[in-house]
C-alpha cells in the first residue's frame, strides 16, 4: 500500500470519526475543567496533561517539514504559523493555567495526544511532500491572504481571552467567575471562537482537505463544549448576563 491510499484513508477515517465526535459531544460534555466528574478513571495533574497531549502536534509537524525538504518562503510561513501556536499550546499556556489541584483525566489527554499526533502528520505530511509543493505565488493568493490574516485574528482572539480568564483568579484560586471584558461581554466561549477562526483561517490559507478536516474537528470539539459552558453558567451564576450568547455573538 502507498502512502498517498494510507494517507487519503486516513484522511477520510479521521473526518468520519470528527463527525461521529460532534454528535457524541451534544450528550456528553468532556470531562476535563469546569465539567470534569468521577467515572473516568486515572487522572493526571492538568499542567502535566496540557503540554503532554499538545507537544506531539509541533514535534510531528516539524519533522514532517524536515523530511519533505522544502525550504521555499511558503513551506516557511506555515510552519511558522503551525509552530507558534502549538509551541504556545504546549510550553506556556499550560504554565498559566490556575488551581495547583486540577487534574484531567488520562483517557482525555491520551485522545488529545492521539487527536495532535494525527492532525500534525496530516497537515505536514500533505504540505510538505504529498501536495507537490506550493509555489512563492500563492504568498499573493488572496485564499492565502485571508486565511492567514484570520489565523492571526483568530490567535489574539484566543490569548486575549486566555488573558482574561487568568487575570480573573488570584494565585492559588481555582474558582470560576463571570468576566465582563473584550468579547466576553458578547459570548461564554471567545477563546473557543479564536480558537476556531484559527482554524478556517488555516484551511483557507493551505487551501486543503487536511486543513477542512481539522477546522471541521475543531468545530466538533469546541461548538458542542461551548454550548456546554454556556449552560453551566447559566446554572451556575442567577445573575448570569441573560443576552450574551454561547459562541457568536448576537447570534447563537
Amino acid at each position: 500500500m502507498s502512502e498517498s491510499v494510507l494517507f487519503n484513508g486516513l484522511l477520510i477515517g479521521w473526518f468520519v470519526l470528527g463527525a461521529v465526535v460532534f454528535v457524541l459531544l451534544f450528550f456528553v460534555a468532556a470531562p476535563y475543567g469546569r465539567h470534569i466528574r468521577k467515572g473516568w478513571g486515572l487522572t493526571i495533574d492538568n499542567r502535566l496533561a496540557w503540554m503532554l497531549m499538545e507537544v506531539p502536534s509541533p514535534v510531528v509537524f516539524a519533522i514532517c517539514f524536515i523530511l519533505g525538504g522544502v525550504t521555499n518562503a511558503v513551506s516557511m510561513v506555515f510552519l511558522v504559523l503551525w509552530e507558534a501556536h502549538y509551541l504556545h499550546r504546549a510550553f506556556i499556556y499550560p504554565f498559566g493555567l490556575r488551581g495547583a489541584d486540577k487534574c484531567m483525566p488520562l483517557a482525555i489527554m491520551a485522545f488529545g495526544f492521539l487527536f495532535n499526533i494525527m492532525n500534525g502528520y496530516l497537515n505536514g505530511r500533505w504540505l510538505f511532500t504529498l501536495s507537490g509543493g506550493y509555489e512563492n505565488a500563492w504568498l499573493a493568493d488572496p485564499r492565502f491572504i485571508i486565511g492567514s490574516t484570520l489565523f492571526v485574528i483568530g490567535f489574539i482572539i484566543n490569548r486575549q481571552a486566555d488573558l482574561v480568564l487568568h487575570g480573573l483568579r488570584r494565585p492559588g484560586e481555582s474558582g470560576y467567575k463571570i468576566s465582563y471584558n473584550l468579547l466576553y461581554r458578547l459570548v461564554s466561549s471567545p477563546n473557543y471562537l479564536g480558537e476556531i477562526i484559527i482554524w478556517v483561517g488555516w484551511a483557507l490559507a493551505t487551501w486543503s482537505l487536511p486543513g477542512l478536516v481539522f477546522a471541521f474537528w475543531t468545530a466538533a470539539n469546541l461548538v458542542p463544549r461551548a454550548k456546554a459552558h454556556h449552560a453551566w453558567y447559566r446554572r451556575t451564576f442567577p445573575d448570569y448576563p441573560p443576552d450574551r450568547k454561547a459562541l457568536v455573538p448576537f447570534v447563537w
